[in-house]
């Protein structure tokens, strides 16, 4: 197999997966912010939770039901800081893993990366880590709302924890961004082969 990649090209692309794989899990598991709510552990994602109160009107009280899930739709999602993280974090994490399996391919294909591929290529990493760094930016903004203050002992607010801590996704989150944007971004500017020119 022919491969369109330098030997910086390779690193590059087992990089870019690994970096995209990074931050695609960090993005999905709903441990973003740690706290507990009556005397059970609750955490935090932009679009997922772990353990939420529930009325239980047999016995007429709040129990907490200890599951992960989706909230129920887009609006259910606690604040608007947290719905505009999710989108924003989630096409940033499509463009990152949209790179890194291109450079992946790039790594058996030939002529399927040149280095002006490889240069926008970059530049799209750095796109999409700039919308996931943003997205990270945003979440603490919804830190004040009324789900996140229970959970954190009533005294959470906008970049506030409270009781709360953050969680590993969140820096598995950002870690991946970080290194797509700062060393895959520089490492993609030296990945194609110069194209051979064909007379014709």
């Amino acid at each position: 197999m022919a491969s369109s990649l330098t030997c910086a090209g390779i690193v590059w692309a087992f990089l870019s997966f690994l970096c995209a794989a990074t931050s695609c899990v960090g993005f999905f598991m709903p441990y973003w912010l740690l706290g507990s709510q009556l005397e059970k552990s609750v955490s935090f994602g932009t679009f997922r939770r772990c353990s939420y109160p529930v009325r239980d009107e047999s016995r007429q009280t709040t129990v907490m039901v200890e599951q992960c899930g989706r909230y129920a739709s887009f609006q259910a999602i606690p604040s608007a800081e947290w719905r505009i993280c999710t989108v924003v974090t989630g096409l940033g994490c499509g463009l990152l893993l949209l790179v890194a399996l291109t450079a992946l391919m790039g790594c058996c294909v030939s002529e399927l990366i040149s280095r002006t591929v490889g240069r926008v290529a970059g530049g799209i990493q750095f796109l999409g880590g700039l919308l996931i760094g943003s997205g990270c930016a945003l979440y603490p903004l919804g830190w004040d709302s009324e789900e996140v203050r229970q959970t954190c002992g009533n005294l959470s607010n906008q970049f506030e924890l409270g009781t709360c801590h953050i969680g590993w996704a969140y820096y598995c989150t950002g870690g991946g961004a970080a290194a797509a944007m700062l060393v895959c971004t520089w490492l993609a500017c030296f990945s194609g082969k110069k194209q051979k020119q064909y007379p014709y």
